[in-house]
């Protein structure tokens, strides 16, 4: 089924029914979060020149992909487990057998992929959404959790904790048999990078792990690559025995070898988003009423006007009249969760269209 089959209406109904193909479909995406300028194009010349090879060919196993993952962070392969995607890892750490704390809202899977009974939902506050370590602390310590997430930057809001507290966090729990994995799936984005990554600490907390998606910043969603970086060996192993033994495709270990060669490509086009972005940032912050969050990701959090439409109807509207698809967090563990919206950045022209449209669509809602 493609598009020009339904009608707007129908388009819409179909398209948020599914997780993803969007590229099959003639709308912009301003839902789901990736690097507009990323892979260079070199790349997919290199894929498709080795593409027998690449279809015919058994992909290496996790001894070799955590080397190739350890060359392009700079980090042991002994610390670093490389899943298809993230989403397999966070999969595997619902059968450690562990009560998980994680803030909402965020991002659901790590929720979603418990037991019953196994997670503790630690509320933050509207409207600032910022999270209080020391009292995730507390609540953590409280009800005897042994997993701790947060993501930072967080989805949907866009917001960082900032390293020095979640060094805290992870020395306070460390004293309660707890571990912290910090995702940190969009930190490429992040304003100070460099300063804000818990990746140089490593060692130095045997209770911290990283979580990191590679799709969202290398633009890879469709080959599947995430990796979990931990100085504790026992964790690594436990996660690793929640492998099959090709677990990932002979594309993501081209895309892995070539990797290093990217590096300078790779951070300008991070600083290419971040310049997109925060254009977009200042843009929003022109529509009467919208409250618009800083962000320290590719995407921004906004609150619509109390009175006038709801998140879901802004989505479909932007999406029937003006063939442009953002996402709305209702459903999101959050009061009123259906007043809030989630938009990708996409490039400048692109993100001054959504402006246009959106500002109309809230003051219609106003004059109404």
């Amino acid at each position: 089924m493609t598009k020009k089959d339904l009608t707007a209406q129908e388009s819409y109904e179909y398209v948020s029914g599914q997780h993803g193909g969007y590229w099959r479909h003639d709308f912009i995406d301003h839902n789901y979060l990736y690097n507009l300028y990323f892979p260079p194009e070199d790349f997919f010349h290199h894929l498709t020149s080795h593409i027998h090879q690449l279809v015919l060919s058994y992909p290496v196993g996790q001894q070799e992909l955590a080397s190739l993952v350890g060359e392009l962070i700079d980090q042991p392969p002994e610390r670093i487990v490389v899943g298809n995607g993230a989403a397999e890892l966070i999969k595997i750490i619902a059968g450690l057998g562990r009560k998980l704390i994680v803030p909402v809202p965020s991002f659901n899977e790590y929720a979603n992929v418990m037991p019953a009974g196994q997670v503790v939902e630690f509320a933050l506050k509207a409207p600032s959404f910022e999270l209080d370590v020391d009292k995730f602390a507390a609540e953590a310590i409280r009800t005897e959790a042994r997993l701790a997430v947060i993501v930072s930057p967080n989805n949907p809001t866009s917001l960082l904790v900032p390293k020095a507290q979640l060094i805290r966090l992870a020395d306070t729990l460390a004293n309660h048999d707890c571990l912290l994995i910090v995702d940190e799936s969009f930190i490429d984005f992040a304003a100070n990078r460099d300063q804000e990554t818990l990746e140089p600490e490593i060692d130095q907390h045997p209770n911290l792990a990283i979580f990191k998606s590679m799709s969202k910043a290398y633009s890879i969603c469709g080959i599947r690559i995430g990796y979990m970086l931990t100085a504790n060996t026992d964790f690594a192993a436990r996660i690793r025995q929640g492998l099959h033994i090709w677990n990932l495709n002979g594309f993501a270990e081209e895309f892995l070898r070539l990797a290093p060669r990217y590096r300078q490509a790779f951070t300008a086009s991070c600083n290419r988003v971040k310049a997109d972005r925060d254009h977009f940032y200042e843009q929003l912050q022109t529509i009467p009423d919208l409250i618009v969050y800083k962000p320290e990701a590719n995407y921004i959090f906004c609150r619509l006007p109390d009175h006038g439409a709801s998140g879901p109807e802004i989505t479909e509207q932007l999406f029937v009249k003006h063939n442009i698809y953002i996402k709305h967090c209702q459903g999101k563990t959050m009061p009123e969760s259906d007043r809030y919206l989630r938009i990708a950045s996409r490039t400048q022209p692109e993100n001054m269209s959504l402006v246009g449209a959106l500002t109309d669509l809230v003051a219609q809602e106003r004059i109404s």
